[in-house]
């Protein structure tokens, strides 16, 4: 097994919903952060065995998120981009994967990236009402579009909205982790503990190490409801 690195990263800054990024995209936040990867580790048409990333929630559109945002960077165009979901964890499933591929000798290098907005929300309609509009749009004449809509109820047309709820028990990652601090008796202090020490790891770390996370080129902002990430691996030189 070979000894993997993580090399540096890049970010653009948190910022509320509806904000300084309300017109942007998971793509857009996405492509930002990967082009000030590029700049900073100067890799200008540089190919990349692999770079793997997601969104929390993304429109239907997005079902090739990585790959676009590969395009609109600076990065060479051979480098495939792999689109991946796993919540909030979707950036560090997409770096666990790359640095077990490194250190098997798959590949030598890759980026893992992950973005999260609610401003741009995937708003979609009810099943039947986009049933509805298949019925319509596969239709050949005037009558049979006009017969699509028979019957039509007024809330067919209700908006819904995306929801992380679970959908076996209705409940949200919030509410789960609850019950398991609860059912194995995880006290309040435990876990504030818990997050001060790995704050100060984290911290040690990047004072300790010779490289840090800077911010590209975005509007400045505060809070923490959005992000995009992006973390390059290589192999360790033996």
């Amino acid at each position: 097994m070979r000894r993997v690195a993580v090399l540096g990263g890049m970010r653009i800054p948190f910022c509320r919903s509806h904000t300084a990024y309300a017109e942007l995209s998971n793509l857009d936040m996405l492509t930002v952060a990967l082009g000030g990867l590029a700049e900073k580790f100067a890799l200008q048409d540089a190919h990349i065995d692999e770079v793997v990333g997601g969104a929390v929630v993304t429109h239907a559109k997005d079902w090739n998120l990585a790959r676009e945002a590969v395009i609109g960077s600076p990065l060479a165009p051979t480098t495939p981009g792999i689109t991946m979901m796993q919540a909030c964890g979707t950036s560090l499933q997409g770096a666990l994967s790359l640095a077990a591929k490194i250190a098997t000798g798959q590949i030598d290098s890759g980026i893992a990236m992950g973005s999260d907005t609610t401003s741009d929300a995937p708003i979609v309609f009810q099943r039947k009402f986009a049933q509805r509009l298949v019925k319509m749009s596969r239709a050949r004449s005037l009558g049979q579009k006009f017969s699509a809509f028979k019957g039509l109820a007024p809330g067919e047309m209700a908006p819904v909205p995306p929801d992380t709820r679970e959908p076996r028990t209705g409940l949200g990652m919030g509410e789960h982790c609850e019950l398991m601090a609860k059912e194995w008796g995880i006290t309040r202090e435990a876990q504030d503990l818990l997050a001060y020490e790995s704050h100060k790891k984290a911290a040690a770390a990047y004072d300790e190490a010779s490289w840090t996370i800077w911010s590209s080129r975005a509007p400045a902002c505060s809070a923490t409801t959005m992000s995009a990430r992006i973390f390059p691996w290589r192999r360790w030189p033996s």
